[in-house]
């Protein structure tokens, strides 16, 4: 290593062994310097030493400085590594190398120290230098084998600092702020708790986590399907004002379960069933107590942290001149709304709104993959943000949008796939021209290697592959000689649905060989009297959890009232798992 990188020991600036992190941060700042916008959260003289550490992460420590320390005991820090001096020969990622190869040297250095300690005791004589700071560090800790512990993979961690990406998130979080406390105030919650997305996300409105998690609020699927609306469609969790109304929620009904905003905000990471049991097992609502005291396999560094890297995030904002400098945050976000009537696509709303499609999707961050690519609208009944002061001229140029591009229900931009045996995920990707990623994504599938035989995949419909793509709007009426202009982007099978009857009857009807290749201007006739006519015109859906009747009506393009009718629904809010409604397709 010395000889592929000359110097690079020489050029680290430092390795300190000390003892504590954050020995300038005063004690309580959260509630002390709380403004009159930000009502104070309890903070337990208990959890001074996380808070204190947090707040040297977000404020103090660069990327490019690691501090190494006791996952237990926050105070405990063995070393900072400093890297900064190698950006000045290096490049960023040949740093980033070095930082990782660095940082795994010096744990298992500080893991061979604390195992001797553990092993040969903690004679003087016999220690390095090294060997007695650690000793000196844990002085106050009466635990019994308190180094064999410590030495363990769960208890000795490397933390990077954030100081740059907390600034930008500061920069970045003006966008947004004013509106997220109006909402919280409107929800008589804590207006401070809309500092959570400075640890969820860093307030990036793209954050996507391994596990899934999405948006400022960093919302799994499953909770995220509780409040938003989460589909092929649209995404809710990205957008951060209509997450923070679901964020609002979330927390409002976790602290109505465990009556303290500790628990209560500890419980958005954990999950409020997760922190019930604790208080059930402990008997104490005391956060500080369940922190030292709850044992669990879920209950890992992240939850026992969650709630001290609030307080410590909210003590760097309120002091963010000290930490530093002068911040100048992003003005906010302006924009007007309008509810949409029709199915339109996002093209045809730019031209209304006189701006980009780019500038629609920042504006509406929720909008899915296929609408921006054109494959679907933008849903009926959306509320769209367009550029402040655009509404008067959009609601004109939206007027005098022709018939043909305000649709009465969703683009078909897919097809379902049945899976037969032999079949793989990667397999039927290829044969539809996608990917397994998308399939993965487009169908909720945890993992690409696993599919059942007879399980329905929804495959996109792009025109590659083995099998021809059909795109398909809301079709006209029949004319009154019977007969149907084919218009762009229809396909045989939705003309064949609107009409009651099949497509192998359109095709004997009109000498059609190949069902997927119909010209647009194309003059069908349409059989007045169809033996399908009879049939219902309806699919069947079966209720998941999280689902409304109104966020159903929306996926399918249709009203609560009609299914309501239809399904003999008397209480919108009483839906049932597993119940199985009956959507029209007409």
């Amino acid at each position: 290593m010395q000889a592929k990188y000359p110097g690079w020991r020489a050029a680290l600036l430092f390795v300190v062994l000390f003892v504590g992190v954050g020995s300038g941060s005063a004690f309580g700042t959260v509630d002390k310097h709380a403004s009159p916008t930000l009502s104070p959260l309890p903070y337990p003289k208990a959890l001074q030493p996380q808070v204190e550490f947090w707040t040297e992460i977000f404020g103090t420590y660069s990327e490019y400085q690691v501090v190494i320390h006791d996952a237990v005991y926050l105070d405990k820090v063995y070393a900072v590594l400093d890297f900064r001096p190698l950006l000045e020969k290096h490049s960023k990622a040949k740093v980033r190398k070095l930082k990782a190869e660095r940082t795994k040297q010096e744990l298992r250095k500080i893991r061979a120290a604390l195992r001797k300690l553990h092993t040969h005791g903690a004679k003087g004589r016999t220690l390095s230098t090294r060997e007695k700071k650690i000793r000196a560090l844990f002085r106050d800790v009466k635990e019994r084998h308190k180094f064999r512990k410590a030495a363990s993979k769960k208890r000795l961690r490397a933390q990077s600092g954030i100081r740059e990406r907390f600034r930008q998130s500061l920069h970045i979080s003006g966008r947004y702020l004013p509106r997220m406390e109006k909402i919280f105030r409107q929800k008589g919650l804590p207006v401070v708790l809309t500092r959570l997305p400075l640890i969820e996300s860093s307030f990036n409105i793209e954050a996507y986590s391994k596990v899934g998690a999405a948006g400022i609020w960093q919302f799994m699927p499953a909770t995220g399907r509780l409040f938003l609306t989460i589909n092929h469609v649209v995404d809710e969790r990205l957008d951060p004002l209509i997450a923070t109304r679901a964020a609002a929620d979330l927390l409002k009904s976790n602290y109505d379960k465990l009556q303290t905003w500790p628990l209560a905000v500890t419980a958005y990471n954990h999950g409020p069933a997760g922190m019930a049991r604790a208080v059930r097992k402990l008997g104490t609502r005391d956060i500080a107590t369940i922190i030292r005291r709850y044992k669990s396999r879920t209950f890992g560094f992240a939850s026992r942290n969650f709630y001290a890297e609030l307080l410590a995030a909210i003590e760097v904002e309120q002091n963010s001149a000290k930490y530093f400098g002068p911040i100048k945050r992003d003005p906010l976000l302006r924009y007007d709304e309008v509810d949409l009537q029709h199915f339109v696509s996002l093209e045809n709303l730019a031209r209304a709104a006189d701006t980009s499609t780019e500038r629609l999707v920042t504006l509406n961050p929720s909008f899915g993959p296929l609408i921006r690519n054109g494959k679907l609208y933008v849903p009926r009944g959306h509320r769209l943000r367009i550029p402040a002061g655009a509404r008067k001229d959009f609601t004109r140029r939206y007027a005098a949008l022709s018939p043909r591009d305000k649709a009465d229900q969703q683009a078909a931009a897919f097809a379902f796939h049945k899976v037969r045996r032999g079949q793989t995920l990667g397999g039927i990707a290829r044969r539809y021209g996608t990917s397994a990623r998308t399939l993965q994504r487009l169908n909720g599938l945890r993992s690409a290697h696993f599919i059942r035989i007879g399980q329905r995949l929804r495959v996109p419909l792009r025109g590659k592959g083995r099998r021809p793509a059909a795109r398909s709007v809301q079709v006209a009426r029949a004319a009154s000689d019977g007969t149907h202009i084919v218009r762009r982007g229809e396909s045989l099978g939705k003309i064949a649905q609107r009409y009651n009857t099949t497509v192998a009857a359109l095709q004997r009807l009109n000498g059609i060989k190949n069902a997927a290749l119909i010209p647009v201007g194309k003059k069908l006739r349409i059989l007045a009297d169809s033996p399908d006519k009879a049939k219902a015109r309806y699919v069947k859906h079966r209720v998941r959890r999280g689902q409304t009747l109104g966020s159903i009506a929306r996926r399918y393009g249709t009203k609560v009232s009609i299914l309501k009718r239809l399904n003999g629904v008397k209480n919108v809010k009483r839906l049932q798992i597993g119940q199985v409604l009956r959507i029209p397709t007409g």
